[in-house]
């Protein structure tokens, strides 16, 4: 057996560490061979469908909606480096109780002239929106007659048969999915294909449920039940006793609309925070036993909670960070650091720093940690991929890839050669915070590296300029799959 080991060219060294153990050690040509390796393609071909944003109209998208934002955008980015063919897709509830506390604030506010709207500016919508919609939730808390009120207005929103009220409705509704559009997107995600709302839901939901019962679901006094105390979750009232649809009517409805607008479905994925993960499991379980055919097929990612000095934010009471607010304060501090605050520098600094924290862990936030260059940062990231191109740009030899290896190259070519494998493992689990580890510590490992390695003007400047390129080059790719873009320069 030991002979034939040595007889293989990837292995320089074969040895007896003891009873039947046996040492190997690379040859050199192995480990260069190895950064020509390409990720597998285990999902190949897979259907997925992934909600890549989920704000809900008529409220203020705050640093909570970027979490989940940013961790189902980058969910699909690995999806689509396995291989499979993902669909993003949002949902958004544009009826209920949130949006008659909205409408509550508004039609009081513009006291029956709808043209007082257009004295609003753009950049005032998402403002004036938040502002709304504070006033409507403190009115429902302190009053019973404004709560009264909301409460026949949140049925309207089902209705819309009041002209007034279907008018201004159909504006500011707009006007939210234009503001959650452009926040998304400057976040850096991928636009969606389909937009799915809940109003859209309701009849799809009660049908199957009202179908199902007594099989899946349990009637009750005129409310129609799901036990899901028997699959993890707890009893839900998914129809209630008045007729109208629930949570989880809607979100049953949303399923079938998936899986109509995508039969070849294989996986469904949705990212909602630790608090609703009991919620989502009955659901799920509930689908699934009512539509056998996706059994296996439904996954809800739960996140941990974005946490300020302040606590847990709530847009019930205002006290929300908004993504606008975010944005400008990023500015603020890239500009105090020196830097150019473009919207692709903010959004790298703002994904990597929930990114870099496994899924279901609580994201401290703090924005000037956010936009260091010397921590395990973004920003830091994006440096490193700018210094190693400029030190590309300073060079006259071609870069080409290189053909041996010196003992001071073996650190970091070896921390080089470990990419594909932590790719390949933060696709299987979905988890994006193994390629930030590994980016930073590869970041770090090239430093060491040049520091004690001349490049420009060397007498191995050709070799190591080969291996910057392949430094670069990984940086750039792993940064692409966590959404950030890798610029030449900063």
């Amino acid at each position: 057996m030991l002979k034939n080991l040595r007889k293989e060219e990837e292995f320089s060294e074969v040895s007896v560490a003891g009873p039947g153990f046996i040492n190997v050690k690379l040859s050199d040509q192995s480990v260069l061979n190895s950064l020509k390796k390409e990720p597998t393609t285990k999902r190949a071909g897979q259907t997925v469908v992934i909600e890549t944003n989920c704000p809900n109209p008529f409220k203020a998208m705050h640093i909570g909606h970027a979490l989940n934002a940013i961790l189902a955008d980058t969910m699909a980015n690995l999806l689509a480096v396995d291989g499979a063919i993902v669909h993003r897709v949002s949902y958004h509830g544009d009826v209920g109780t949130h949006v008659g506390k909205s409408m509550w604030a508004i039609l009081r506010e513009i006291d029956g002239d709808v043209n007082k709207l257009n004295e609003i500016p753009a950049d005032k919508r998402n403002e004036f929106m938040s502002r709304m919609y504070v006033e409507g939730a403190r009115a429902a808390k302190e009053s019973p007659e404004a709560k009264a009120e909301i409460d026949e207005l949140a049925k309207q929103s089902f209705v819309l048969d009041d002209p007034l009220y279907k008018q201004v409705y159909e504006i500011c509704k707009s006007w939210s999915f234009d503001e959650i559009d452009s926040n998304v997107g400057r976040l850096g995600n991928v636009p969606i294909e389909r937009r799915y709302v809940e109003s859209e839901t309701e009849e799809l939901g009660k049908s199957l449920i009202k179908e199902k019962t007594p099989e899946v679901f349990t009637k009750s006094d005129g409310a129609y039940v799901f036990k899901g105390s028997k699959y993890g979750a707890f009893d839900n009232v998914f129809i209630g006793s008045h007729g109208n649809g629930l949570y989880g009517a809607h979100d049953m409805g949303l399923i079938q609309l998936k899986y109509k607008d995508y039969p070849n479905l294989d996986l469904s994925i949705t990212v909602n925070g630790e608090e609703q993960a009991a919620y989502f499991r009955g659901v799920i379980a509930a689908s699934e036993l009512s539509i056998p055919a996706l059994k296996g097929k439904l996954f809800n990612y739960a996140t941990g909670l974005v946490k300020l000095t302040t606590g847990k934010m709530s847009s019930r009471t205002g006290e929300v960070v908004t993504i606008g607010w975010l944005f400008d304060e990023f500015k603020k501090a890239i500009e105090n650091a020196g830097g150019e605050p473009t919207d692709d520098v903010i959004a790298g600094a703002l994904r990597y720093q929930f990114l870099k924290v496994k899924i279901g862990g609580d994201v401290i936030f703090d924005i000037n940690d956010a936009v260091s260059l010397t921590g395990n940062t973004g920003s830091y990231l994006q440096y490193a991929h700018a210094r190693a191109r400029g030190i590309l740009a300073k060079s006259d030899k071609e870069i080409a890839f290189p053909t041996e290896l010196f003992d001071e190259d073996k650190m970091l070519v070896r921390k080089l050669s470990e990419y594909v494998d932590v790719v390949d493992r933060a696709k299987e689990s979905l988890e994006p915070h193994h390629i930030c580890t590994y980016l930073f510590e590869l970041a770090q490992e090239f430093n060491r590296y040049y520091e004690k390695n001349q490049v420009i003007g060397s007498d191995k400047e050709a070799h190591r300029v080969g291996i910057v390129a392949i430094y670069a080059d990984i940086l750039k790719a792993g940064l692409a799959i966590l959404g950030i873009v890798a610029p030449d320069r900063l």
